[in-house]
């Protein structure tokens, strides 16, 4: 969230993709909302080990980071978001106090389920080529 004085926080996500096409959201506990995996970075923390933390702590799988697909900028809440590609790579799914359910999506399902400025992020990450750069509000693209 950004500062009293300005500064931005950084956030990460992973769009975890099944060997069906499929992608991996979560449904947050906190708003109900379905998105992909991530969350802020802590200060002393690399990018791909807070990457593979917060995916690990909300959904209990291990991933291994494909490719930087897309950076996005929440310009009403100051978050710029790094969204990866990744690939499972052992775990379990696991509900926890974050995520209330897990589904695994067709791209027209994400379509349908995820506001706008979080499907973007999800279907950007399926496609190859330069990582997307975007802003939104916290729902729509600006």
């Amino acid at each position: 969230m950004m500062t009293a004085d300005g500064r931005h926080s950084v956030s990460v996500a992973g769009v975890i993709v099944d060997d069906r096409g499929r992608v991996l959201l979560t449904q947050r506990a906190d708003n109900d909302q379905w998105q992909a995996p991530g969350g802020v970075l802590e200060l002393n923390e690399g990018i791909t080990d807070g990457l593979r933390r917060e995916v690990s702590e909300e959904t209990g799988l291990t991933v291994e980071p494909v490719a930087l697909t897309g950076v996005y900028k929440n310009m009403t809440r100051g978050i710029v978001a790094l969204v990866f590609r990744c690939r499972p790579t052992g775990g379990q799914l696991t509900i926890n106090d974050e995520v209330q359910r897990f589904h695994w999506a067709t791209p027209d399902e994400v379509r349908q389920m995820v506001t706008e400025a979080f499907a973007v992020r999800v279907l950007d990450a399926l496609h190859e080529g330069a990582p997307a750069i975007r802003q939104h509000d916290g729902v729509h693209l600006v």
